[in-house]
């Protein structure tokens, strides 16, 4: 495996006023499609939603303003090559711990997400332990460039987050990560580099006799109790009626690319749904919105190249998300946040690793490190704090002077 990385350069987004006006420009031309009486969310994003925040986008909305407050991140990039795929040029952010001794970490966002949305945890999971925190854009989203040519998978992400993580002289680090890329850089890179991970979107399968036998019987034993079971049954309601996005952009996603390369506001429809509907009933303002909108459409690769993951990560839809991962016995933490659309069952979770750390909230969603920042900093503070089953397990680095 090569290691070839290049020197770190600074980064300030500074998008040209020419991208600006041609936002706008295509915002003036939008055509609204009709609606059916008293259709609600049955159908997707109600029209009343969409024509507010476009209104919004038009007349309100400042990109400058946001612009300055992303810039105040110290963002960097840097060229790396991911073997039998060249270089790719990733964009991350490095805000680095005055103790020395602190943890590095490295947060890797999720899907319909972006770095911008983990910079509220970042600014409160600093201190009690410290860490050394590393926030990468992946490639195709937000500043990082796309990969080239197809077959950009786990391995590959794997590889490139080790790689970037190398490259800042963190010979070993912990992570909190988008589950099913986490799961396949523990596969890959643990124990040796990765001591410990975190997760808040624990994905998982469910045991078998042949992968996880005493899980298995003990599933035969013990019956779900009610909570359980109603989570495991709006899980597959939400599976049924909830993820036509993700099967379309596993099999066909250049097909819907077109539409989010072209339209500001098919974008808009496109990722606002998951907003309100992945999260727990957080009070999204229309700049929160229209910001996290606003990545994806001035991001470097466009907004359709993000889609392209989910086909990668399945084979075109042909093998689900966990090809090529195994059960590994690296520390594992997990995070659970009741308004996440996939509530499967706890006793499941220890067929992803070694579970040492879970923590169950009361509110809270999908986007959890942008809904309750202080929560899930608290829930990383814990697991490797003094005390806690991840203490120490970087060596020399225990988080604390």
């Amino acid at each position: 495996m090569s290691t070839s990385t290049t020197a770190e350069q600074p980064f300030t987004l500074s998008v040209p006023d020419s991208d600006i006006d041609f936002l706008h420009k295509k915002l003036d031309l939008v055509r609204f499609p009709d609606e059916l009486e008293n259709a609600g969310w049955d159908y997707g994003v109600p029209l009343s939603d969409v024509k507010r925040l476009v209104e919004h986008w038009k007349t309100k909305f400042d990109w400058r303003k946001a612009e300055a407050e992303i810039n105040k991140l110290p963002m960097f990039t840097r060229d790396i090559e991911v073997e039998d795929h060249g270089s790719l040029n990733i964009h991350y952010v490095h805000q680095k711990s005055e103790v020395q001794n602190a943890i590095p970490l490295l947060f890797v966002h999720g899907c319909k997400s972006h770095l911008v949305c983990l910079v509220r945890v970042v600014a409160v999971v600093l201190n009690h332990p410290s860490f050394h925190v590393v926030a990468l854009s992946l490639p195709g989203f937000g500043f990082s460039e796309a990969p080239k040519k197809s077959g950009f998978a786990g391995r590959q992400y794997a590889e490139l987050f080790n790689k970037l993580m190398l490259s800042l002289g963190y010979q070993e680090y912990g992570g909190d990560w988008g589950h099913n890329l986490g799961f396949h850089a523990v596969t890959h890179y643990g124990h040796k580099h990765i001591k410990a991970w975190h997760t808040n979107g624990p994905l998982c399968r469910p045991p078998t006799l042949f992968s996880h036998p005493l899980l298995f019987l003990r599933s035969l034993i013990i019956p779900f109790d009610k909570a359980t079971k109603a989570g495991l049954e709006q899980t597959l309601a939400w599976y049924k009626t909830g993820c036509g996005y993700s099967y379309l952009q596993a099999t066909k996603p250049q097909t819907l690319g077109y539409s989010l390369a072209d339209s500001p506001v098919g974008l808009l429809a496109w990722i606002y749904e998951k907003l309100i509907g992945w999260a727990d009933n957080y009070p999204w303002t229309n700049d929160e919105v229209i910001e996290w909108i606003s990545v994806y459409w001035f991001s470097r690769a466009g907004p359709a190249a993000a889609s392209m993951i989910y086909y990668e990560m399945t084979g075109g839809g042909v093998h689900d998300i966990f090809e090529g991962t195994k059960w590994t016995s690296v520390p594992l933490g997990v995070s659970f946040f009741p308004g996440d659309p996939e509530r499967l069952p706890k006793s499941w979770w220890h067929t992803l690793g070694k579970l040492v750390f879970q923590s169950e909230h009361d509110t809270g969603g999908h986007f959890s490190a942008y809904e309750k920042p202080e929560k899930l900093a608290g829930d990383l503070r814990t697991m490797f704090g003094k005390g806690g089953p991840a203490y120490s397990v970087v060596g020399g680095k225990p988080g604390y002077d």
